[in-house]
């Protein structure tokens, strides 16, 4: 029994204007709109300037949270940042965004566990509010994959893109926090990483990181596919169980946006209409920790999801990670942020 009820009381996105569409990946790498659309599902993806950062993309997506919740940064009394492209390496985004929101002082950190880090956002602060801990966290989940893609890698470049979006989550009498699953497997982090940059091969050897391109992310496909597809669905199933429902109860399933064949593979495994789905990726390519928001506000802001709406939000993402929220929806407005950052497509070459 939780002392208190969570709830999001408002949501807001952000995407930077300039654009990255298959055709324009068609001159950089040996592709195909065709073979892109036909594998990942994706058109076009929102891509930040050459000097943007993530905190140009996650301050406006957290104002536009604050403003559909009514609410002011200095209402809050934590951020969480999830992401795995911070300005720095340290300190946390969430500090910097904290201090670009004129609330230096509040507690903040940030969660480093890639795509899934949205839904342990979510779950974390819940689980605080719940708790007493605080009464009002500010979740943000924000990425600039595009500093951290290899355009000579066609296997990968046609994948991410940038954005933010966030959520308000505060105290409430109604508890919507219904159920979660979280869980990891660090034994093999190559399936799905980034090798530059850590203490393994830190930024100081810089010969060795560019000569062997070990600042970029590396994936292995397949494996990645089938892990997602059997983890999204186990652990949708698992949070359903702790909330005492079924995949019958849900009424639209929110799931990271890393390509449209995994999404479609895992609500067939649960055997969830593809109409209850929720998917964004053609627009927005894999945005990593910043998906699931993104498309959870779209959804709202399209009239899909309803209150009283039963929703699951599920991801799975490098570590390897995974996890799932069961959220029961009760309203929340959604505000389009205004990027902060320069948007053009100046200088992206595959280089």
């Amino acid at each position: 029994m939780s002392s208190y009820g969570a709830t999001i009381t408002g949501v807001g996105f952000c995407a930077p204007p300039g654009i990255l569409t298959n055709e324009d990946l068609e001159k950089l790498v040996d592709t195909s709109d065709e073979w892109i659309t036909q594998r990942t599902g994706m058109k076009r993806r929102h891509i930040i300037g050459p000097d943007g950062v993530t905190s140009d993309l996650a301050v406006p997506a957290a104002q536009a949270a604050l403003e559909a919740a009514g609410k002011t940064p200095h209402d809050i009394d934590c951020i969480i940042c999830a992401t795995a492209t911070p300005d720095y390496p340290f300190p946390a985004l969430a500090c910097i965004v904290g201090a670009r929101l004129g609330v230096q002082g509040k507690p903040a950190f940030d969660i480093a566990i890639a795509c899934s880090g949205f839904v342990y956002s979510l779950t974390m602060a819940a689980s605080l509010i719940r708790s007493g801990v605080y009464r009002s966290i500010l979740i943000i989940g924000a990425e600039t994959l595009s500093k951290i893609t290899d355009y000579t890698d066609r296997t990968t470049c046609v994948l991410f893109g940038d954005g933010a979006g966030a959520a308000l989550v505060e105290r409430s009498d109604e508890d919507c926090f219904l159920g979660s699953d979280l869980g990891s497997d660090g034994s093999d982090p190559t399936v799905l990483y980034m090798p530059g940059g850590g203490s393994k091969f830190p930024y100081n050897r810089n010969g060795e990181l560019t000569d062997q391109r070990l600042g970029y992310i590396k994936m292995q496909g397949q494996s990645v596919f089938k892990f997602a597809v059997n983890q999204m669905a186990a652990s949708t199933r698992n949070a359903l169980a702790q909330a005492g429902l079924t995949t019958s109860d849900i009424d639209f399933v929110v799931p990271h946006q890393a390509n449209l064949r995994i999404v479609d593979a895992t609500v067939k495994m649960l055997g969830v209409p593809p109409e209850k789905c929720i998917v964004n990726i053609a627009e927005y390519g894999n945005t990593s920790a910043a998906s699931i928001p993104i498309a959870l506000a779209e959804a709202v802001e399209n009239g899909l999801i309803k209150n009283d709406n039963v929703i699951v939000l599920v991801a799975f993402g490098g570590g390897l990670s995974w996890g799932s929220v069961v959220w029961r929806w009760k309203g929340a407005p959604v505000i389009h942020g205004q990027a902060l950052a320069p948007g053009a497509l100046v200088g992206l070459t595959a280089n």
